[in-house]
């Protein structure tokens, strides 16, 4: 099942933009969900499958484009690594 959901936007800024409103959608959609992966909110698997991307290039992506990080280097995350070596 799909939800669609409308968002009102000025043409201002898609003019501003240099997008029509297929790109702005996608691009909306995409930072949405590099947001609420880098809050924690949805899972990479999530984020990927609803971007329609392979997980590792979903990953890849957040992390490069999204500013996501997935290790906080914090001594929760150190333990749990070296636990898998």
């Amino acid at each position: 099942m799909k939800n669609i959901i409308e968002i009102e936007c000025p043409t201002e800024i898609l003019l501003g933009l240099h997008l029509d409103v297929e790109q702005f959608s996608k691009l909306i959609k995409k930072e949405i969900a590099f947001t609420l992966f880098k809050e924690g909110k949805i899972s990479s698997g999530m984020g990927a499958k609803w971007l329609n991307l392979p997980r590792i290039h979903f990953l890849l992506k957040a992390m490069e484009e999204g500013n996501a990080i997935l290790l906080d280097e914090s001594e929760d995350d150190y333990l749990r690594e070296i636990s898998l070596l």
